[in-house]
Order: structure tokens, then C-alpha cells, then sequence
């Protein structure tokens, strides 16, 4: 017991006398630590990975455009919307045995000029082919297109947008065009749900088509309706399609993907015969929102094709497209290679001129293109550009703010308010166009120029305005005298009635003066009511100005 207690002292004074030692060494490596931690901290820290780039949509369109032609493509049958059914319906349409297709020389000829119209290369030889599919509103089985070789190739679309904080700044956008082909047009299957049956009408069957391919250029709904209202301008300012959308004469098929920028383009899915700029623009955007939420969810986009329910405000599918559907093209044994000429020095000896396409005379006879007109409208009458836009895209607009321009010294700025929103203003509410208006561009011009020229005010010119809305071909100057609506020429009496409205509101008269200039408005406002509106603006201001100094 003795021994080992003399043990434990021994190694108890043994630890003490190791104890400072052991404490040094304790402390160099806590300062060994701290001193690795601080040159941790201030060495540069890798930044942490950044986040993926944002899912955006591609957009790319195939448009339809029915050709205007007496006739359709391959017959003799003439065309007319809201026929009665099967009534526009020759042998070869209903494909009978033994009938031969023949083209229709203007079918050729607009799409030649639309093909110019977009910067396309026309080929000179192109060639028609079948293409197979079984619908009951196709009776031969197959429709005559150009899928190998088709009319124009390679061109350009161009469009803008409104953009900025106030929609009010031209943002200038461009699509290519991969494409344009002819095509028979299929007819209608008409859908009796209540007794469970489908009618077909046949009366569209082989009417002439225009299928414009556009390559995926575009990322929203809002590029993509610009760009399909742009081509419907310069589609009905060629004449080669009324563009009537509501009447299927245009007719968009929209292929709609994601993808994170830099990454190949994801699976598509086409939304299938959409037919207003407005539903385009609401089914793309939507389809892009529901691809995006599809993959984010972990799911996977269906190659498929969908409807856009406009009620609803949502695509729904249709069919899914993953099995690849065999047309079986093939050339179209009935008809020839399609044959253009540059100039009638490039046609052949013996060809009847009255059979040619020639491109250059064609070329020729291109109007002028909407894009054009409003460069044009803006450098002419130094208008804002948005005022060109609803110029252009009123159908008869332009020709009759220039036909008003041309007899009225009224500026031009002026006038484009009084035809932008009071004559289409009232059009716009009577649902008509503007070939239906009461007042003509002449009587217009003589109700802006009495304005112009001091004989009557702008309000007494809105209220004539109106008169002669309600009551077409009464000219201006006689409603003015009937109702002696003309400016008060008694400047003694303008006077008069000065002093009483500033006599009779000192509160305003005061604030005026104080510095308040804005309350003159209010005086202005009441001496014209007690003129009914027959007071010179001018001459008023000018009165109270110098009364309430």
C-alpha cells in the first residue's frame, strides 16, 4: 500500500512539472488554428454555381393561306364562302375516275408574288407531288402539294412590335420563311353531336392554298401574332388572299417548344388550326407556360397534337404524334414539272405568253407593302409611328386620311386625331368598315378646314361631327347656319362675359394669381358653357389671362 502510494506521488509531480510545457505546445497549435482560419477567410471564396438559365419558348408557324381565285386550284369550280353545301363541287373534286387535274394559272402567279413579297427565291422548276392521308373530306386519298421542290424557298419576314413602358416604341423583328408551297385545300366535316354523325361539305375540296413554313424564330405569342398580322397585310395589299381570318382563309398551325438558352431545342407540340391573331397569341403563350410547368414538375413534353379552346383559355390534345405517320409521298404522275420565267427572253421559242409566269412582270406589279406605307406616311406628314400602324391596319384608312390631307391645310397630327378617333371611333362602334362611313374624306375635310380657319370651335366641330354622322350628306356649313353655331364675333360681348365669370369666382381669380395657372382652365371652361361653345378658345384665354393678372 505504501509502495503504490509512493508511485502515485511520483507520477502526480512528474505531470505537474510537464504541465507548462504541455500547455505551450496546446497554445501553439490553437494559434496554429486560428491563424490557418484567418488566412482561410481571407483568400477569395469560390462562388457558389449559378442558377440555370430560365426555360424560354421557340416558336415557328405554318400558315395557310387560301388563295383569291375565281376558281380552285386544279378545276373549274368556282369559290364562295357560305355556299350552299356540296353546290361548288366539279368531277375532279370529287375525285370520279378518269379526271385530270389542270393548274390554275393565277394560283401560280399569287404565289409569285407573295414568294417576291417575302424576299424569296423562286425557283424556276418546281415540282408536285402526292401526299397520302385518309380523311372522309379528302376523297381521293391524297393530296396534291410540293414537298420536294416547292415554288419559293429562303425568305424573310419582317414585323414590329410596340414596345417600351408605353407600348409606344417600334421594335423592328424578323422571321425567316423556309417555304412556300402549293396545295389542294381539303374540304369541311361538319360535326352533329346530338345525333352522333358527321356531314362532310365539299365545297372547299381543292381550293388553292399558300402553306408558308416559318422557321422556330420567334419566342411568345406576342412576336408570333405580329408576325401573322404583318403577312395578313401584305397577303391582302397583294391581293393574293383576303386574309379573312374568321372565314378560314388564314389558317395557323403553331409549333411550340422550350428550352434553356444555348441548349437544343426541346419536344414540340403543334396547336392546330388557329384562326385570330388574339386566340394565337393566348394558345402560345399558354402552351409555353404548360410545357415549362411540365418540366419543372419532372415530367416529360409530349410530342402531340392540340387544340387551343378558346373558352376554356387552354390547349387540350387531340392526338399524340410519337408514331411517325408515313404519307408515302410520291410525284404527281398527272402533271408536269411547274414552270416560271425570269423574262420573256428566257422563254422558250413557240410557248403561248398567254400560259407563262414571267417573275419579272410580276415583280413589276408589286404594290406598295404595308411596311412601306408607314415609313412613308411617317416621313411625308411627320406623323408618330403607332398612328402609321392604325393607318395601315385599317383596311381603307390610309387612302382616306390621305384623301382628307389633300384638301385641308389643317396639320397633319390634327387630322390624324379626328380620323383615329372620331371617324373610327364611330366605326368602330357601328361594326362597320371604313368604305361604309357616312361622311366622305371631301366633307370631312370642309368640317376641319371651317375648324382651321377660325369659323368654329373644336367642340361645335365634334358636334357637327356628330350631325352629320346621323345624318349623311349634309354638309358642314349648313348645320352650322342652321343652328348659328357659328364663333361669337362680338369681342365686346366676349369681354362681357368675361368680367361676369371672373366677378363671380374671386376663390379662382385668387389661386391665379397666387400662380395657380391650371385654374384658368376652369374659367375657360365656364365662359364656353355660357357661349355653348361658340367662343374663340384663343381670343377667351387671352381675355382672362390679362383680367386675372
Amino acid at each position: 500500500m505504501a509502495a503504490s502510494t509512493a508511485a502515485a506521488s511520483e507520477l502526480l509531480c512528474h505531470f505537474n512539472k510537464q504541465m507548462p510545457r504541455l500547455y505551450h505546445i496546446s497554445l501553439c497549435i490553437c494559434r496554429r488554428i486560428s491563424s490557418s482560419a484567418a488566412k482561410c477567410a481571407s483568400q477569395p471564396q469560390a462562388k457558389p454555381k449559378s442558377s440555370p438559365l430560365e426555360l424560354v419558348g421557340v416558336v415557328g408557324l405554318e400558315i395557310h393561306a387560301q388563295i383569291r381565285a375565281n376558281t380552285k386550284l386544279f378545276s373549274a369550280s368556282p369559290m364562295r364562302f357560305s355556299a350552299p353545301p356540296n353546290s361548288l363541287v366539279s368531277f375532279f373534286d370529287a375525285s370520279l375516275p378518269g379526271t385530270l387535274p389542270v393548274l390554275n394559272k393565277r394560283c401560280v402567279e399569287a404565289a409569285v408574288m407573295t414568294g417576291l413579297a417575302l424576299h424569296c427565291t423562286i425557283n424556276r422548276r418546281s415540282l408536285f407531288d402526292r401526299k397520302h392521308y385518309f380523311y372522309a373530306d379528302l376523297p381521293a386519298g391524297y393530296q396534291i402539294t410540293q414537298q420536294r421542290c416547292p415554288i419559293a424557298v429562303d425568305g424573310v419576314l419582317h414585323y414590329n412590335l410596340m414596345g417600351g413602358k408605353k407600348k409606344n416604341q417600334v421594335v423592328r423583328k424578323s422571321v425567316r420563311i423556309k417555304q412556300i408551297q402549293l396545295e389542294q385545300d381539303s374540304g369541311k366535316s361538319l360535326h352533329d353531336d346530338l345525333r352522333s354523325q358527321t356531314l362532310i361539305d365539299l365545297n372547299r375540296a381543292g381550293v388553292g392554298l399558300m402553306e408558308l413554313v416559318m422557321e422556330p424564330d420567334m419566342s411568345c405569342g406576342e412576336e408570333a401574332s405580329a408576325a401573322v398580322r404583318e403577312l395578313q397585310l401584305i397577303l391582302q395589299a397583294l391581293g393574293t388572299c383576303e386574309g379573312n381570318m374568321s372565314e378560314g382563309q388564314l389558317r395557323v398551325d403553331a409549333n411550340v417548344s422550350v428550352h434553356r438558352p444555348g441548349e437544343p431545342f426541346g419536344v414540340r407540340t403543334e396547336v392546330k388550326n388557329i384562326n385570330s391573331a388574339r386566340y394565337l397569341a393566348r394558345a402560345i403563350d399558354y402552351e409555353i407556360q404548360r410545357q415549362i410547368q411540365v418540366l419543372e414538375r419532372g415530367g416529360t413534353v409530349q410530342n402531340e397534337t392540340r387544340a387551343y379552346d378558346s373558352k376554356a383559355g387552354e390547349t387540350i390534345p387531340m392526338r399524340d404524334k410519337e408514331g411517325l405517320q408515313d404519307y408515302r409521298f410520291m410525284p404527281e404522275p398527272n402533271l408536269p414539272p411547274l414552270m416560271v420565267y425570269e423574262d420573256r427572253a428566257s422563254m422558250p421559242a413557240g410557248l403561248d405568253l398567254c400560259q407563262a409566269v414571267v417573275v419579272q412582270e410580276i415583280r413589276d406589279a408589286l404594290p406598295e407593302l404595308p411596311s412601306v406605307t408607314r415609313d412613308r406616311l411617317v416621313h411625308t406628314y411627320s406623323i408618330l409611328p403607332e398612328h402609321s400602324f392604325t393607318l395601315v391596319n385599317e383596311d381603307g384608312l390610309v387612302e382616306y386620311f390621305e384623301a382628307v390631307m389633300g384638301q385641308t391645310k389643317m396639320n397633319a397630327r390634327k387630322v390624324i386625331g379626328w380620323v383615329t378617333k372620331e371617324l373610327l371611333g364611330q366605326l368602330k362602334q357601328k361594326d362597320q368598315s371604313v368604305s361604309q362611313s357616312p361622311i366622305s374624306p371631301s366633307a370631312l375635310a370642309e368640317l376641319l378646314e371651317l375648324q382651321e380657319n377660325g369659323h368654329i370651335s373644336s367642340s361645335v366641330a365634334k358636334q357637327v361631327f356628330q350631325e352629320m354622322w346621323g345624318s349623311p350628306g349634309r354638309r358642314a356649313q349648313d348645320i352650322i347656319e342652321e343652328k348659328d353655331l357659328g364663333l361669337v364675333s362680338d369681342t365686346e360681348k366676349i369681354h362681357s362675359i368675361c368680367q361676369k365669370i371672373v366677378d363671380s369666382h374671386p376663390e379662382e381669380v385668387n389661386a391665379i394669381r397666387n400662380g395657380n395657372k391650371k385654374v384658368l382652365n376652369k374659367l375657360m371652361g365656364l365662359v364656353q358653357k355660357e357661349t355653348k361653345g361658340r367662343a374663340d378658345p384663343v381670343l377667351v384665354r387671352a381675355i382672362l389671362q390679362d383680367k386675372t393678372s
